[in-house]
C-alpha cells in the first residue's frame, strides 16, 4: 500500500458509520485533513479513501463506477465483480471495514487521527447504522450487530501505533468500553470538544459546553 504523499494538516478523520456520525459537517471536515471513510458512505460523500470488505457492498460500489474515480480498498475475494480500479490490501488483516480504515490511516504518517461513527453499542438494543433500512444493510429494528470483533481491531491498532494521538468523538455520557479506557495515546471527546478545535465541522449549536469525556 501507498503511503500518503501529502498528509494535509497532518490530520486524518476516520468514519465509521453509526449514528453519532450524523453530527458530522462531511463536506467541512475535507478541507481540515484526509479522509477514510467506510462501506455506504460513497453514496453522499467523496472521501479521500473508502474502505470496504464486505463482498456485496464492493460489488455494489463497482455497479455504480464510482471506484473508477476514487481511491477504494478491500481485501482479496474471488467473489468481486471486477478487479481492475480497486485496490486490494496485501497482505490484509482480515478485519471489519472500520477497523481496516483505521489501521489504514494509522500507517500513513498522520500524528493526530479523529475517530468518528464507532459506537459500538446499538441504540436502545437495534442496529445502529446510519444506512439502516437501506440496500444491503439490516433493518433499523433489527437486533444491535455484536461489535467485540470491531472493539479488538480497533484497540490493536491504536495500541500498536503509539505516536499516533487518536480521538474518538462521542455524544456526552456515551458508551466508553472496558478495552479503550486507560490507553495513553487516546482520548474520549465529545462534539463540543470536537468543535472548539474545529469550528464549523459539527452540525451543534454556537453555544458550546467546555467539556469531554
Amino acid at each position: 500500500m501507498k503511503q500518503q504523499q501529502n498528509n494535509q494538516h497532518n490530520v486524518a478523520f476516520v468514519l465509521g458509520n453509526g449514528t453519532s456520525r450524523s453530527k458530522l459537517n462531511l463536506n467541512e471536515i475535507k478541507t481540515r485533513g484526509t479522509v477514510y471513510g467506510c462501506n455506504a458512505l460513497y453514496r453522499e460523500f467523496e472521501p479521500d479513501y473508502l474502505v470496504a470488505v464486505d463482498t456485496k457492498m464492493v460489488n455494489e460500489i463497482i455497479a455504480t463506477g464510482w471506484h473508477k474515480d476514487h481511491q477504494v480498498w478491500t481485501n482479496p475475494n474471488k467473489g468481486i465483480t471486477a478487479k481492475s480500479h480497486v485496490n486490494f490490501f496485501s497482505p490484509h488483516k482480515g478485519w471489519s471495514s472500520g477497523p481496516t480504515a483505521l489501521w489504514m490511516a494509522s500507517q500513513q504518517g498522520f500524528s493526530e487521527i479523529y475517530i468518528f461513527g464507532f459506537d459500538y453499542q446499538g441504540v436502545e438494543g437495534k442496529f445502529n447504522n446510519v444506512y439502516a433500512d437501506t440496500f444491503n444493510y439490516k433493518k433499523s429494528q433489527d437486533a444491535a450487530t455484536f461489535f467485540g470483533n470491531w472493539l479488538s481491531q480497533t484497540e490493536k491498532t491504536i495500541k500498536e501505533y503509539k505516536n499516533i494521538q487518536f480521538y474518538r468523538v462521542i455524544n456526552q455520557g456515551s458508551f466508553v468500553p472496558d478495552k479503550l479506557q486507560g490507553i495513553p495515546n487516546l482520548q474520549h471527546i465529545t462534539f463540543e470538544h470536537f468543535e472548539q478545535k474545529f469550528k464549523g465541522s459539527t452540525y451543534t449549536s454556537q453555544n458550546l459546553q467546555k467539556t469531554s469525556i
